[in-house]
């Protein structure tokens, strides 16, 4: 009976995690300074932020797995998925300033 009680317990809790886990890549939002620059470009690069979010977003998603996601997080020093990871570098490479 206790061993039953247990077993649907882990199962419960591994479920919560993978929702949880898989709920947090649809949630990141980059936090994106608009007036600042990154250094990169000469000028501001604020005037295409719709367009790179959305193209940063879609090329996160494209590129990512849910075994690859949970490993990468697991390595991270940061506790970033790799969701994250792509969508900031693809922001930061299209000349933004991101906070987060």
């Amino acid at each position: 009976m206790l061993v039953l009680r247990m077993l649907s317990l882990t199962r419960i809790t591994l479920f919560t995690l993978l929702f949880g886990f898989l709920t947090s890549c649809t949630s990141y939002k980059p936090l994106v300074d608009t007036a600042g620059r990154s250094g990169t470009f000469d000028e501001d690069k604020a005037k295409e932020i719709s367009n790179d979010l959305q193209h940063c977003k879609q090329m996160a998603k494209d590129n990512i797995s849910i075994t690859s996601n949970i490993s990468f997080w697991l390595m991270s020093p940061t506790a970033q998925t790799q969701y994250e990871d792509i969508y900031r570098k693809c922001m930061v490479n299209r000349g933004h300033s991101i906070l987060n």
